[in-house]
């Protein structure tokens, strides 16, 4: 079934599925809702699963002291997080692009936030703070620059290849990015 678009004097034939896509309804609202809770959970796992082992590790080895220091601190976090998502992500289908895209997502808030640090300019507790609290709307840029495949039923992840758009060139299609 078709509906039909008028553009100035042309009119094109445009299909139900293709408007759907670009006006957001409840059930891709609550996908979208439910990716990003979904992530923040297997962040949290993440943190408490390899920060205890992490930390274990380090006191078995004497050097406990070392999570003192809140810049190795802060990246250990991030990546205990960052492993937590990423399987998740993995397990739910979505292609590496868009897992190494929120990996980056993740880390540049405690990135950026070390010049300030190391400069003196805010504490070690405004580092890690700062870092989590930053890293929200950093994920969600990203997922809402990528709507459609965080509004998607997870079984689709694995059918919808990534695609790289560079002004000038040919799109790129990959499902294995």
């Amino acid at each position: 079934m078709a509906h039909v678009v008028e553009r100035g004097a042309a009119q094109k034939a445009t299909p139900i599925r293709e408007l759907a896509a670009v006006v957001p309804d409840r059930a891709s609202n609550g996908r979208f809702i439910r990716h990003f809770l979904e992530m923040l959970a297997a962040m949290i796992v993440g943190m408490a699963v390899f920060g205890g082992i992490v930390s274990g590790v380090f006191a078995l080895l004497g050097h406990s002291n070392l999570l003192h220091y809140a810049a190795l601190r802060a990246l250990l976090m991030a990546t205990y997080m960052t492993v937590g998502m990423l399987l998740w992500m993995r397990h739910r289908g979505h292609n590496w692009f868009r897992i190494r895209e929120m990996a980056g997502a993740m880390f540049a808030p405690f990135i950026l936030l070390l010049i300030p640090f190391w400069a003196g300019l805010i504490s070690s507790g405004g580092l890690l703070a700062g870092g989590h609290l930053s890293m929200l709307p950093f994920m969600l840029g990203v997922m809402l620059r990528n709507r459609e495949e965080y509004s998607q039923d997870h079984r689709q992840h694995s059918s919808s290849p990534a695609t790289i758009q560079v002004p000038g060139h040919n799109t790129i299609r990959s499902s294995s990015l």
